[in-house]
């Protein structure tokens, strides 16, 4: 073999080299900085930095109704949502307005939305199921504060 033919072949084992240095830097960066995450128009972060819909002017408050959803337990935890007089769809679409970055959770899992004097827990039809404690929730529920609600690994709940 000529010195050209020699020269040639090192150069491409380099070039291949960094190409494999490429691809795992890139794994790596999407491991630890996980899926990107988009602003929809007009939101607003949040207190740990979490996009949440924007909040329109919450009706009168009487003492004893809760005023903000919280993430107490997974991934979003101190995740803090306040309760307006639209519903809160939870799941892993963008277009959800609590966003969960979990497999076990589905596109559309749950919606949390007012009626009347009380904060209502429907189960958009899930894989894994919604829960309150133990039990799967089959059909609109009510929801008083404190009460723990399990989507995926999260726990979220309506806080005063």
């Amino acid at each position: 073999m000529n010195e050209l033919t020699i020269t040639l072949l090192r150069l491409g084992y380099l070039v291949l080299l960094w190409l494999f240095v490429y691809s795992v830097v890139r794994v790596l960066r999407h491991d630890l900085y996980g899926t990107r995450i988009t602003t929809r128009k007009g939101a607003r972060e949040t207190s740990v930095g979490k996009v949440a819909a924007p909040a329109p002017a919450a009706p009168a408050q009487s003492k004893n109704r809760p005023t903000r959803l919280v993430v107490s337990e997974g991934p979003l935890r101190g995740t803090t949502l306040p309760l307006t007089s639209s519903a809160i769809l939870i799941g892993r679409a963008p277009s959800c307005t609590l966003v969960l970055d979990d497999d076990y959770s589905s596109s559309r899992h749950a919606r949390i939305f007012p009626s009347g004097d009380q904060w209502i827990l429907e189960d958009l039809g899930s894989t894994n199921g919604t829960f309150i404690g133990n039990q799967r929730v089959s059909s609109p529920t009510p929801l008083s504060p404190g009460t723990q609600v399990r989507i995926g690994q999260s726990v979220v709940e309506l806080q005063r």
